[in-house]
C-alpha cells in the first residue's frame, strides 16, 4: 500500500509518517519504481504501535525502545514493564505538579472579585516574588 493507505490504516498522518522515517523511528519504506513509499502490514502494525505509545504520551525516544522490545523475541518482559513503570513515576510526578499549580491558580481566582474594578490579585499574585506561586529552580 502506499502512504495515503498507511495513513489511513493506522490514523498516523503522511507527514508523522516521513517524519518518523526521518528519525530512524520506522524503517524506511521501500519505494515503487515510481519512487512511491510502499508499505505493508508490518509497517501498518508498526504505525499503529507508534500511534498508541504516541497516545500514552511515550516519547519517541522510549517508543524507540519499546519497538525493539517488541521486534526482540529474546526480550524480557521485566524490561518492558521496568520501562513502563518508570513512566508511570514520571506521569505521577508530573500530575502532582500540575495539581499544584491548580490549587495555586484556584487561590488566585478565589480572591479576586471579578468586578469592573482595575484591582485584581490574579496579576497582584503573579507579581510578587515571594509568592507561593514560585516555584524553586
Amino acid at each position: 500500500m502506499n502512504i495515503g493507505e498507511a495513513a489511513a490504516a493506522s490514523g498516523v498522518s503522511r507527514k508523522m509518517i516521513r517524519y518518523y522515517e526521518e528519525t530512524g523511528l520506522l524503517a524506511t519504506a521501500p519505494r515503487s519504481d515510481a519512487g512511491y513509499r510502499l508499505y505493508n502490514e508490518s509497517g501498518v502494525q508498526q504505525l499503529l504501535f507508534i500511534k498508541r505509545a504516541r497516545d500514552l504520551g511515550f516519547s519517541l525516544e522510549r517508543i524507540k525502545t519499546l519497538l525493539d522490545l517488541w521486534q526482540n523475541t529474546d526480550r524480557h518482559s521485566a524490561d518492558v514493564k521496568a520501562l513502563a513503570q518508570q513512566y508511570m513515576a514520571e506521569l505521577d510526578q508530573d500530575i502532582m505538579h500540575l495539581q499544584s499549580m491548580r490549587q495555586q491558580l484556584a487561590g488566585l481566582v478565589d480572591q479576586c472579585h471579578g468586578d469592573d474594578e482595575p484591582a485584581c490579585s490574579i496579576l497582584d499574585g503573579l507579581a510578587q516574588a515571594n509568592s507561593p506561586l514560585a516555584s524553586p529552580t
